[in-house]
């Protein structure tokens, strides 16, 4: 068997654009992977053009030394873009040997330790604030207005069987909602200081004990800081947080033993390294204890990738969690790996969605009482349906930023 030709397609969702990669093979299966690019990763699509060439013409089915060459041809730029074009290859080369095989990816890559995935709701309340018009016109949800809508955000995620879920400090403003500072993403009013000045700590106070009081006191609640903060801001804004009973306090740094130290001043606990590529990069923040739990992305790592990061924090005692801001072919990619890590302490999941997401794959997984099941379908489990993806064509291109009103 051999590739014959990758293909990018792209669908509109709402507030992102969702993008797959077609693998094509001689033997008339296909592979698909999901990935995404927006204002944080800008150029994606095309590195994975670039680097489909040197796929062209290789056994899918030998997955990880195509991922090695994949890695090897970007080694002289070397970064999270390369290696996120190189794990969208890898992600579909995966479906493609499973589908070969006949049994499920997880089955292929020595799953499962587990058929019931935890989950946990990402950006609770968030893309509501932050989107309204979106989410009014398009998703049917109301949009918040105030820090008194995350009480209802909480009672919604109660009421749908999660157990934990996480978001973002939101500020309201005259102008709207926004997210303070998170550090990705270009703004004329970015801190590079990371003071954290721009946090209202009352109002964050009064968004967390909205969504405790609308979730109740069994449900497991996330902060995520992003790269906001830094320095004194981050030691100002985690202090003032650590006596809230948080699951965990996630943010993101720039030097292992900076996190490690802070982690060791604080009660609760603290989650990282998602923006990190490839055993090498987390290798000094695992063996610095710079996390509690340590944040692995599939689709930007690879599945098989991420599978030894996963065991690499494993041999440290540090459970790992999958990050997966995707939509329904994400999921699945995810609980693959999710399936196959003994050190798994939970799965990210968005939660809020346009009504035609359903529409772009044969079948998206099932989920109760806030668990992903797996099943026996064969590759990740699902197809992307061509069809329903260019019926819903993106409002601009896969570059739009993810978060424009």
């Amino acid at each position: 068997m051999r590739i014959t030709g990758i293909e990018l397609l792209h669908a509109d969702g709402g507030w992102r654009t969702i993008s797959f990669v077609k693998l094509s093979t001689d033997e008339e299966l296909v592979g698909w992977s999901e990935y995404v690019e927006t204002v944080w990763n800008p150029g994606l699509s095309p590195a994975i053009a670039a680097l489909a060439q040197h796929a062209i013409g290789e056994d899918p089915r030998a997955y990880l030394a195509l991922s090695t060459r994949l890695q090897i041809a970007g080694r002289l730029a070397a970064g999270g873009l390369l290696h996120q074009a190189a794990a969208a290859i890898e992600n579909a080369a995966i479906d493609v040997a499973a589908k070969a095989a006949g049994v499920p990816a997880w089955r292929l890559l020595g799953g499962p330790l587990r058929t019931s995935i935890p989950l946990y709701w990402s950006h609770a309340g968030v893309f509501r604030a932050t989107n309204p018009r979106v989410f009014d016109n398009l998703v049917g949800t109301p949009p918040l207005t105030d820090v008194a809508g995350f009480r209802a955000v909480g009672a919604e995620a109660r009421a749908a069987g999660f157990t934990a879920l996480k978001t973002n400090p939101v500020v309201f403003t005259g102008g709207g909602a926004v997210m303070p500072n998170p550090g990705f993403r270009p703004s004329a009013d970015h801190d590079p200081s990371g003071s954290g000045r721009d946090y209202r700590l009352a109002a964050l106070g009064a968004q967390l004990a909205a969504l405790r009081e609308g979730a109740g006191p069994d449900m497991d609640i996330m902060l995520d800081l992003n790269f906001s903060l830094r320095g004194a801001g981050l030691r100002r804004v985690t202090d003032a947080l650590d006596g809230l009973g948080l699951a965990w306090l996630e943010m993101d740094g720039d030097v292992p033993e900076a996190l490690a130290e802070l982690r060791g001043r604080l009660l609760t606990p603290v989650a990282s390294l998602e923006s990190l590529h490839g055993l090498v990069e987390y290798r000094p923040w695992l063996e610095a204890r710079a996390a509690d739990v340590a944040i692995v992305d599939p689709s930007w790592n690879g599945v098989l990738q991420s599978l030894r990061i996963a065991a690499h924090a494993d041999a440290l005692g540090t459970p790992v969690a999958a990050h997966n801001c995707y939509g329904h072919l994400g999921d699945r990619m995810a609980a693959a790996f999710c399936a196959c890590v003994p050190n798994l302490q939970v799965m990210e999941i968005e939660w809020d969605d346009v009504p035609w997401h359903d529409d772009l794959v044969t079948c998206p997984a099932a989920i109760e009482g806030g668990r992903l099941l797996l099943d026996e379908r064969p590759g990740w489990g699902c197809d992307v349906v061509e069809e329903a993806v260019r019926a819903h064509p993106p409002k601009a291109d896969p570059f739009r930023p993810w978060l424009t009103q």
